[in-house]
C-alpha cells in the first residue's frame, strides 16, 4: 500500500472537496449520496490518449539536435548535440555539464478537453545519460499553461536522481508529482490540447545518447461520482502471473519509502514484468543483500523510486522501469469500464489498477487504504476480479477474488467518503498496461481498440 498521506491524496482530496462543495460536510456511507453524474455511463470519450512511437511520429514536429531510427523498434537519439547545460542535482548537490538535444511534438488536440493530463514515457538509458519530460497544455480560453517538467528520468540512479518537481502552478493549473491538474474543475476551464517536448542528455564528448521509444499523455475529464453503472460479465479466464508480496518486505531497504509496506506499485509492476518473461539478470540484482526474499521486488523498489515524491508510487516511473526490460511497452492510462479489463484479460494481457477504499469497503480485503495498486489477472465464471493483491501476508496469499460490484465501483469512483466522513478523493481509472513490443494479433486488436498504441 502507499504511505498513508501522499502528495497525491492531499491532490486527490482537495480536488474532491472543491468539486463537491456543500457535501463535504456529509458523513455517509460510500455508496450514498451520488453526484449528479454517478448514473451517466463512462464514455470511452472522457478519455483521450496520445503517443508517439513509429519513425514517422518521430520526423514530425520539431527537432534541435535530435534525429529519428528506424527499425523494427523505432526510436528518438541524439544526432548532434544542440549544446551544454549545467544541471545541480538537488538530491545530492552536485552540478555537472550535459550536452542536450531537442525534440517537440506536434500540438495534440485532445478529443476529451481535458481537467487532467499524465505524461508516460519509455526509454533506454545508458549511464551516462538521462531524459527530460515537459508538457505544455492550451486551455479553452486560449491561453496556454508553462512548460511544465513532469519528469526528470534515468533508468539507473548514478547520474541523477530520478525525480518529479514540485511546486510548478500558474494558479490556473498544478503538477502534483505525475499529474497535472486544473485547480477548479467546476470553473468549466479545460486543457484543449497540448505539446510534450524530450530533453536528451549525455556525458560531454561521448557517443552515448538516450533513445525515446515512446512518449505521450493521456487526457480526461471524469465526471464527479460516488459510483459507477453496473457492467455484465464478460469473458472467464485467469492468466498464470507471479505473485509477489509487498509485506514480507517490510523494514527492508528504508530509504526507498519506508522499505516493503509501501512498495504495492513496483511490486505489481515487477508481477506483469515477469508475466511476460522477463526478469533483472544476476548482475542486475547483485546490489540486493544475500538471503533476502524475491530480491526483484527490492530492485523495483530501487528502480521505480521518486527522490522527490520520496516514494515508489509515480506512476509514470513504474511504467518506464517495466519498459527498460527487452522489447517491452508500457502505458499511464484511464479505462472506461470493467469490461475494458475483460477485454485486456481474455487477451492475454493483465491491468494493474490503482484505487482507494475503506476497510470494509472491499470484502476479503481485510484493510483499507487511502492508495494501493493491485493487478488484475482474471475473471471467474460469476464475473468476480481475481486479482493479484500484494498487500498480502505471504506470496501464496497475494491471489485473491473480490466481488465485481464492490471492486469496479471502488476503481472507477472519483469522490469517496473517508473514516472520518470528509470526501476524498478516487483515481477514477488509473491503471498501468505492459505488453510486448510485438504483441499476438488479438493483443493488437483490443490495444489498438483503447488507442494505446
Amino acid at each position: 500500500m502507499s504511505r498513508p498521506t501522499s502528495r497525491r491524496t492531499v491532490l486527490t482530496a482537495a480536488l474532491a472537496a472543491a468539486a463537491g462543495a456543500g457535501t463535504a460536510a456529509s458523513a455517509g456511507p460510500a455508496n450514498a449520496a451520488p453526484s449528479r453524474n454517478s448514473s451517466s455511463p463512462v464514455a470511452a470519450s472522457l478519455v483521450d490518449n496520445r503517443f508517439w512511437t513509429t519513425y514517422t511520429d518521430w520526423r514530425c514536429g520539431s527537432s534541435a539536435g535530435t534525429g529519428a531510427v528506424a527499425g523494427r523498434r523505432p526510436g528518438l537519439v541524439i544526432a548532434a548535440p544542440a549544446g551544454s547545460t549545467d544541471y545541480t542535482d538537488p538530491h545530492t548537490g552536485t552540478t555537472s555539464t550535459w550536452e542536450y538535444a531537442t525534440w517537440t511534438s506536434p500540438v495534440h488536440r485532445s478529443a476529451t478537453p481535458a481537467t487532467e493530463v499524465i505524461a508516460s514515457w519509455n526509454a533506454h538509458t545508458p549511464q551516462g545519460t538521462w531524459i527530460q519530460i515537459e508538457l505544455r497544455g492550451s486551455y479553452s480560453d486560449g491561453t496556454d499553461t508553462p512548460w511544465y517538467v513532469m519528469g526528470r528520468w534515468a533508468a539507473g540512479d548514478t547520474d541523477i536522481r530520478r525525480t518529479s518537481v514540485d511546486d510548478q502552478t500558474d494558479g490556473r493549473s498544478s503538477v502534483w508529482t505525475d499529474t497535472l491538474s486544473l485547480d477548479d474543475a467546476a470553473s468549466g476551464l479545460r486543457l484543449v490540447s497540448y505539446r510534450l517536448r524530450l530533453t536528451l542528455h549525455r556525458a560531454p564528448g561521448t557517443g552515448l545518447t538516450p533513445t525515446v521509444h515512446r512518449v505521450g499523455a493521456m487526457a480526461s475529464d471524469i465526471p464527479d461520482r460516488f459510483t459507477v453503472p453496473a457492467t455484465e460479465p464478460g469473458t472467464a479466464r485467469e492468466l498464470e502471473v507471479p505473485r509477489y508480496s509487498q509485506n514480507i518486505h517490510v523494514g527492508e531497504y528504508p530509504e526507498y519509502d519506508n522499505g516493503g509496506e509501501a512498495w504495492c506499485s513496483p511490486t505489481s509492476s515487477q508481477m506483469i514484468v515477469e508475466y511476460w518473461g522477463r526478469i533483472p539478470t544476476p548482475e542486475d540484482l547483485a546490489w540486493v543483500k544475500p538471503g533476502i526474499a524475491d530480491p526483484q521486488v527490492c530492485h523495483a523498489a530501487r528502480y521505480t523510486f521518486d527522490h522527490q515524491y520520496e516514494g515508489c508510487g509515480n506512476w509514470p516511473f513504474n511504467a518506464a522501469y517495466a519498459a527498460t526490460y527487452q522489447d517491452m511497452n508500457a502505458v499511464v492510462t484511464r479505462l472506461g469500464s470493467l469490461t475494458d479489463v475483460e477485454r485486456l484479460v481474455a487477451a492475454g494481457i493483465p491491468v494493474i489498477t490503482s484505487q482507494s477504499f475503506l476497510e470494509g469497503e472491499l470484502t476479503g480485503a481485510g484493510y483499507g487504504t487511502s492508495g494501493h495498486l493491485m493487478t488484475v489477472i482474471g475473471f471467474t465464471a460469476e464475473g468476480d476480479v481475481i486479482a493479484n493483491d500484494p498487500a498480502s501476508p505471504s506470496n501464496d496469499a497475494v491471489r485473491r477474488v473480490y466481488r465485481r460490484r464492490e471492486w469496479e465501483n471502488i476503481w472507477l469512483r472519483t469522490k469517496r467518503y473517508d473514516a472520518n466522513g470528509a470526501v476524498r478523493g478516487g483515481t477514477g481509472g488509473v491503471c498501468y498496461v505492459y505488453w510486448p513490443a510485438v504483441p499476438a494479433p488479438s493483443q493488437r486488436r483490443v490495444l489498438r481498440s483503447l488507442r494505446l498504441t
